[in-house]
């Protein structure tokens, strides 16, 4: 197995062990929990790059590249969710866009196509990390180490930056829907 795809394999354990830590409560656990995020999310980064730049792009890192994206971004939202930090429609969103997009993404699989990721979606995951990373560094600034004001309006923050993340999320759904429509053959 290539450095990409044991990235990829990297991403998808520390899912789980992220989601853990940031639900169970103990000493400083919101600092961990940002820290497995952030080294989970840094697997993303890198595997695309590497696989790139030393021409060892896979079918299975194809495959589940974009799946550990979805899981990790998932986990987090659920995370967030269950704590009052994410209202569940913004995750609906979400997930109906990933089931969406995935579905187009088999369709055009099974058919030999592949459906190039957008500016849209590349913007979508970036704005999705780079915001749970900030709202978890404000929950362990606040939590963790008593540094913010318990009257910090940090769910609102929370909602306003995932609400936007939302919205970026429908339009690289819309966009790859579109581009999925212009080359599948949606009568097989």
């Amino acid at each position: 197995m290539n450095t990409p795809n044991k990235l990829t394999l990297t991403r998808i354990i520390l899912t789980p062990i992220f989601l853990l830590v940031f639900t169970v409560t103990f000493p400083y656990h919101y600092l961990l929990a940002m820290i497995i995020y952030i080294v989970a999310a840094l697997t993303d980064l890198f595997d695309g790059k590497i696989a790139r730049a030393q021409g060892i792009v896979t079918n299975f890192g194809k495959f589940t590249d974009p799946l550990a994206d979805k899981m990790l971004t998932t986990a987090a939202f659920l995370g967030m969710m269950t704590m009052g930090y994410c209202n569940v429609w913004i995750v609906f969103l979400i997930l109906f866009r990933e089931f969406g997009v995935s579905s187009i993404r088999l369709v055009a699989s099974s058919q030999g196509v592949v459906i190039p990721a957008n500016m849209w979606g590349k913007v979508k995951t970036a704005c999705m990390m780079g915001f749970t990373v900030l709202v978890m560094l404000l929950l362990s600034l606040q939590q963790d180490f008593g540094l913010l004001p318990a009257t910090f309006p940090l769910a609102l923050l929370a909602n306003i930056l995932f609400g936007i993340t939302a919205v970026l999320t429908v339009i690289s759904g819309i966009v790859y829907i579109a581009q999925g429509a212009k080359i599948i053959d949606f009568s097989k």
